[in-house]
């Protein structure tokens, strides 16, 4: 028997990346998925590679009716909603604050946070009924600290993470969880996607992440889709029944400092600016 053998749920942003990775697990393990995204054509591909365990609906997470309709469909379809995992995502407007075009602006917060907090709208009151049900939200690394990612994209994440703790503080008293994934450098076709690239080009950019990401943190290797597959089948499941407003981060300890052996050399090069030896060394070395 599988994890989550019996559980009905609702994962958006599945088609791709992180969110294809977690709908297949999800099925894996026991669930029946309703795949919410606007990529009709790798969704479609994705339901008929799993057959009876997922349906889709065509979801633009900024759109209230979309929302409410893939919720609709799982609890209709199954009689029930266990889990709504909280992950269409998008790059977002980059670039230096004062050339912020206000509509991208609008966007960006509407995928990342309005869309998040919709999710969680809709599931609350199945949820409650039921008394019981998980909802986990993909936050991000750079919702806890600056420098992890764009401005308005870093703020969105922000408030995904503490509209996490502020609705775990009312469904948890029906039986209700809600937590946050907070990936660290996951290598994803949103690299290519903030590119603008398709084809070779985003094949190529997805090649050149997972160089870039594998020295990012103490684990030297970048993260995979699997790895937030793996952290929301755990949120899901009845494994975690007493975790509730918590933050799960997943990222290789990036957010923990430096790694030791980069700060070992640094302070060595400081040391040898004095005259001294490098830290360990004995006479005759």
């Amino acid at each position: 028997m599988g994890r989550l053998e019996g559980k009905v749920a609702v994962i958006t942003g599945g088609a791709s990346g992180m969110g294809a990775e977690t709908v297949r697990r999800f099925a894996a393990e026991g669930a029946r998925v309703v795949l919410a995204d606007i990529e009709d054509e790798r969704a479609e591909a994705l339901v008929r590679e799993l057959g009876d365990r997922a349906l889709f609906a065509h979801t633009d997470v900024s759109v209230e009716d979309d929302v409410a309709a893939a919720i609709d469909l799982a609890a209709g379809s199954w009689g029930r909603l266990d889990c709504v995992f909280n992950n269409a995502g998008l790059p977002g407007v980059g670039g230096p604050i004062e050339e912020t075009p206000m509509d991208e602006y609008d966007r960006t917060m509407d995928v990342l946070a309005k869309g998040v907090f919709l999710g969680i709208k809709h599931a609350a009151p199945i949820m409650k009924r039921q008394g019981s049900g998980s909802i986990v939200n993909t936050a991000s690394v750079a919702g806890m600290s600056g420098g992890f990612g764009p401005h308005v994209y870093s703020m969105a994440k922000a408030a995904v993470i503490h509209l996490t703790r502020s609705a775990a503080t009312e469904l948890g008293e029906s039986g209700v969880r809600v937590n946050a994934i907070c990936p660290g450098g996951i290598v994803t076709p949103i690299f290519a996607k903030a590119m603008g690239l398709s084809g070779e080009e985003a094949q190529r950019t997805l090649e050149l992440a997972t160089e870039l990401l594998a020295g990012m943190q103490p684990i030297r290797r970048p993260g995979q889709p699997s790895d937030i597959a793996s952290a929301a089948v755990w949120l899901a499941s009845d494994e975690s029944s007493f975790v509730n407003g918590h933050a799960l981060v997943v990222d290789g300890g990036l957010t923990s400092g430096r790694a030791f052996s980069e700060v070992r050399a640094r302070f060595d090069l400081f040391r040898q600016a004095l005259g001294l030896p490098a830290e360990g060394a004995v006479d005759g070395e």
